[in-house]
């Protein structure tokens, strides 16, 4: 039985409950349940605090988990990478005062306050940089007001959040974040994971791209492929008026309207969208 580690709250658990759901695997009603058997796929899910699913994925007591690239790289479990799963995204930069800190080299020798001390200790060392970590539980926007800390490093968003704080972002990003698939570093092969990747890929897939159906006069085919390429080539079909073909083709979901448009004024018409809810590719 494959053995699937889940975040147990917050917005990581929701949408990884969500990919898991379209992808056929049974998931929890009540959140109080911490382990969840789904016999039809033969899969055991345990729902642990996102902070601790890549320690024990990394210690082989789980097959694979779903977390956060920052909380996998945080904990130095012997975890790697599967897939991005596409949510959860986020940025890790540096911040300050005006006029005390503003670049890297700057960070030397100060005091730096953050929730996730082990990337950040990582990211110094593997820039030469000799700082004191200050690990927080928490925001960290007030530990230099406080007294604690000569800077910070956190997720930015907007960054109206540190600007309300009278803190900058300075640097280039220290990480850019995303929920992932992890597993023990040189685990064996095992099939169950190869299906659940394909699955969570198929997910990806049909939440990144829609069925475009629509008809087309013979002379503009190829000028209509050329907007609709698909993702190998699109199906065309005749019609029984021997002048149009009917054409089939994947598109990207967030370029639907502006392929509509450039196909009407092509000369395409009964243009028709469909949402994939599954597919292998």
């Amino acid at each position: 039985m494959l053995r699937v580690a889940v975040p147990n709250k917050g917005a990581l658990s929701e949408e990884a409950a969500s990919m898991l759901r379209e992808a056929g695997y049974r998931q929890r009603r009540d959140s109080r349940e911490l382990v969840m058997v789904d016999q039809d796929n033969d899969v055991e899910f345990f729902f642990l605090r996102p902070r601790d699913i890549a320690v024990y994925v990394g210690a082989g007591t789980l097959d694979v988990g779903l977390t956060g690239r920052d909380l996998l790289l945080d904990s130095g479990a012997d975890a790697e990478e599967i897939m991005e799963l596409g949510f959860a995204r986020s940025t890790f930069r540096f911040a300050g005062r005006p006029g005390t800190v503003a670049t890297l080299g700057d960070l030397d020798g100060v005091r730096i306050a953050t929730s996730y001390a082990g990337l950040v200790q990582r990211y110094l060392g593997d820039h030469g940089v000799q700082a004191q970590v200050v690990r927080l539980d928490g925001a960290v926007e007030t530990a230099i007001q406080l007294g604690v800390a000569d800077a910070i490093a956190d997720v930015v968003e907007t960054g109206s959040t540190l600007r309300a704080a009278g803190l900058e972002v300075f640097g280039e990003p220290i990480l850019r974040s995303t929920a992932v698939l992890i597993r023990r570093v040189k685990a064996e092969a095992n099939p169950a994971v190869d299906v659940l990747v394909r699955r969570l890929q198929g997910v990806l897939v049909a939440r990144q791209y829609v069925l475009m159906d629509y008809d087309v006069r013979v002379e503009l085919v190829d000028k209509a492929v050329a907007i609709t390429p698909g993702l190998e080539s699109p199906t065309v079909s005749p019609l029984h008026d021997q002048g149009w073909v009917a054409v089939r083709a994947m598109v990207r979901r967030d370029a639907t309207n502006h392929v509509m448009d450039d196909l009407w004024s092509l000369g395409a018409r009964a243009i028709l969208v469909t949402g994939i809810h599954a597919c292998r590719l």
